[in-house]
């Protein structure tokens, strides 16, 4: 999420997990890893580099689902905007919810199941709450 777009956090999962996710409470299933772990496809990061890491689910989790949950972002207003870019190889279906504090349920917000070219693709997702949410 981002303010007016003056400030971006950028997650790219080389060090760690980022500010966005909860440090060591990766959900079961999810692995971070690159594309020379010999797990399989994808075998780079979007942009090409087979060393770069990124988040994916674990082999074993291929029938199954698995969450990632963001920290809690603030409140979005017409100066605090809330967009969040990300890229995605899909092998099954991915979605997005949006859990307001308020509230107990998630409502899905996007998703896409798979397609039939595998290939990483990007996408932006603009959100507004009035009050703080996870995604």
């Amino acid at each position: 999420c981002f303010n007016s777009g003056f400030s971006c956090d950028k997650c790219d999962f080389e060090t760690n997990l980022c500010k966005v996710f909860h440090e060591f409470n990766l959900q079961p299933g999810w692995t971070r890893r690159n594309g020379q772990s010999g797990i399989g496809p994808p075998y780079s990061d979007h942009s090409g580099n087979e060393s770069a890491y990124f988040l994916s689910l674990s082999p074993e989790m291929q029938n199954s689902s698995a969450t990632l949950r963001t920290n809690v972002f603030l409140p979005t207003d017409e100066e605090h905007l809330c967009q969040i870019k990300f890229h995605y190889w899909v092998s099954g279906t991915l979605m997005v919810g949006l859990q307001k504090h308020s509230e107990d349920t998630v409502t899905n917000i996007w998703q896409v199941s798979r397609e039939l070219q595998s290939q990483w693709k990007a996408n932006t997702i603009t959100i507004n709450s009035t009050e703080k949410f996870e995604v």
